[in-house]
């Protein structure tokens, strides 16, 4: 089971991406809110994997937050919500505004989503609802912890960097350089990758 690809993305389109891993091109599906935030082909990568095994196919699905694999595994709980529909409904807004529709049981703005009809929106709301809830708390939580809560942060970019191929040195430099006190892993990595690549 693959839960973790970090490489060099050597496609992107709307149909997905190619992640050259070692000189393996891995096929990944995507959300077109992880599409927009990542960066030009020929840079350095790091997305969390949902594997599908179906019969004739093994698909994989990336993201680039902890937080957009965890709503997408809420939603493949609904009835009828396959991988690539969960993924689509992704699409349609950011994590955020999404979960706040979901815990709102905003019917009606699920419905402005791409391909999901009333039925479905129902269905979403009705099975994801207190989880949604519950996710959008436990982020008002984080938001109020205070800077010094997130200081590991840095020490992990570091360590992952490097598992990208990176040298220490210029991982701790570009972690160093772009980091922002408070500023989680997800966001400490981002903004180094982007400055390692410019």
């Amino acid at each position: 089971m693959i839960a973790r690809i970090a490489g060099t993305l050597v496609e992107k389109s709307a149909d997905g991406l190619v992640v050259d891993v070692a000189g393996v091109g891995y096929a990944v599906h995507v959300s077109l809110q992880t599409l927009a935030s990542l960066p030009t082909v020929g840079t350095k990568v790091m997305l969390l994997v949902h594997t599908e095994v179906r019969e004739d196919a093994i698909d994989l699905f990336g993201f680039e937050h902890p937080r957009e694999r965890t709503v997408f595994h809420l939603l493949r709980k609904v009835k009828g919500l396959g991988p690539r529909i969960s993924l689509a409904v992704l699409s349609g807004m950011p994590v955020d505004a999404l979960c706040a529709a979901i815990a709102a049981g905003d019917v009606a703005r699920l419905q402005t989503i791409p391909g999901v009809g009333r039925r479905l929106a129902e269905r979403i709301v009705v099975e994801c609802r207190e989880a949604a809830s519950e996710l959008r708390v436990q982020d008002g939580a984080a938001a109020a912890r205070p800077a010094g809560a997130a200081d590991g942060a840095q020490a992990e970019a570091v360590s992952a960097l490097v598992n990208l191929g990176y040298k220490r040195g210029e991982a701790e430099d570009a972690v160093r350089s772009h980091s922002k006190p408070g500023a989680t892993l997800e966001e400490v990595l981002r903004a180094s990758l982007r400055g390692l690549s410019g």
